[in-house]
């Protein structure tokens, strides 16, 4: 990696995490911004960013940033940082299609001296046991006397206004010491909490694997409570409320996990596990107990339809929200459509309204269509996602009448309104 002055950074994708860092990088360095999604770019150069991430004034003002999909625009860059999505395919297992793809396209263009750093969630040894033979067999180059790597893990949280990128301490590693401080020395440039450099790029990627694998068997914890306290007719979120009091009680609370992080990351840490010979139990079970909430929640609301008198095939319901989380048009890996999907397999009509949501990519990902507006009344409603624009729904009124069922998972609504929380 040569002096600042002859820093040319390339993001590759420019999705949730990549298109942030492409506009904070190019405050201090030439960027280009490289997507093979031709109308995600025709879309940011028209100043339109579906993922609500990015500072749409910034974008427009930046002379330092040129947005493409011509790959040949990555020739003389220098460092290449990977930003593309790590997901999980239909048997749970991680799907490196998209970063085996980006390292072959920066293995064209990849020179004496540069750079690649990793930021897509990964297990550890991904980088240097996958990309890396990747790299050196399409460039022809040796791994760290040629080219070095870096692994930076991400930490977007889509959403969250507050908790921005240059706002979060970033984890920097590198393949050789002096090359680790670089990439150290690159983020710090422009996050303004600060960087955290680790002492190699494994325990960089399991760090990031380990930060979401954590949060979700915390939150299958208290999923399996509320399955059980559902058994004994308690209110689990009376119980956390009580049990909170304690100085060190954590605050988590029942409900979906998606996206693409906390749902999607502890099957790479489980893969990498099973690899090396050890099945892991923690991490799996918890898993086990959030993908089935989906259906625990479909199959309580017909419980409550049926103690209401209400015919359930037949009835209709509202779901309102889809997206993985509030405030976020994010669709990936929502366990919202187990919901639809188990309540139309008990014949029950389903309606669902999110005017956040990314409905092009929901009905590509999952074939499944969103009401403009709601115009009729329900059987049943479900309050699935805590959007903002949703406080402002009378949701009660959208009952059809008065044995008509309100299931609020998210503990939004008025508790006398609600005939059950999750």
């Amino acid at each position: 990696m040569g002096k600042e002055s002859e820093i040319k950074i390339a993001i590759i994708g420019l999705g949730y995490v990549g298109l942030p860092l492409a506009i904070a990088f190019s405050a201090k360095y030439p960027v280009v911004g490289f997507d093979i999604n031709q109308k995600r770019i025709a879309d940011l150069e028209e100043g339109i960013d579906h993922t609500g991430e990015a500072d749409i004034d910034l974008l427009e003002a930046n002379k330092n940033l040129s947005l493409t999909s011509d790959a040949a625009s990555l020739e003389d860059c220098t460092i290449y940082i990977v930003t593309v999505p790590t997901p999980i395919d239909a048997f749970k297992a991680p799907d490196l299609g998209p970063l085996l793809s980006a390292s072959k396209l920066i293995g064209d263009y990849l020179k004496p001296d540069d750079l690649v750093i990793y930021e897509s969630t990964v297990y550890p040894g991904c980088t240097e046991e996958d990309c890396v033979p990747v790299l050196e067999k399409q460039s022809g180059l040796t791994f760290n006397i040629d080219f070095f790597c870096g692994y930076s893990p991400e930490r977007i949280n889509p959403g969250d206004k507050i908790n921005t990128l240059t706002k979060i301490k970033k984890i920097t590693s590198g393949s050789t010491e002096a090359i680790a401080k670089k990439v150290n020395d690159l983020y710090a440039s422009i996050i303004e909490a600060g960087t955290y450099l680790a002492p190699s790029i494994k325990v960089a990627e399991a760090a990031k694997a380990i930060e979401n694998a954590q949060r979700d068997v915390n939150i299958s914890f208290v999923n399996e409570l509320a399955l059980i306290f559902d058994r004994m007719g308690i209110d689990t979120t009376d119980v956390l409320e009580a049990a909170g009091t304690k100085w060190n009680f954590l605050p988590f609370k029942p409900g979906l996990v998606g996206g693409h992080c906390i749902g999607v990351d502890p099957y790479y840490l489980a893969h990498k596990a099973k690899s090396l010979g050890y099945h892991p139990q923690v991490i799996l079970s918890g898993r086990q107990v959030n993908d089935n909430m989906g259906v625990f929640v479909a199959n309580k609301l017909v419980k409550l339809l049926i103690q209401k008198n209400k015919q359930v095939s037949g009835s209709k319901v509202l779901i309102l929200g889809v997206t993985f989380k509030e405030n976020c048009p994010d669709i990936r890996n929502t366990k919202v459509v187990d919901i639809v999907k188990e309540l139309k397999d008990f014949g029950v009509e389903v309606d669902v309204y999110d005017p956040v949501a990314d409905e092009a990519t929901l009905k590509r990902e999952y074939q499944q269509t969103l009401i403009s507006e709601i115009k009729n009344k329900y059987d049943g409603i479900v309050l699935a996602v805590a959007h903002s624009i949703f406080k402002e729904l009378k949701i009660k009124d959208l009952k059809k009448d008065g044995h008509a069922v309100l299931y609020d998972l998210k503990s939004m609504c008025n508790r006398a309104d609600t005939d059950a929380r999750l």
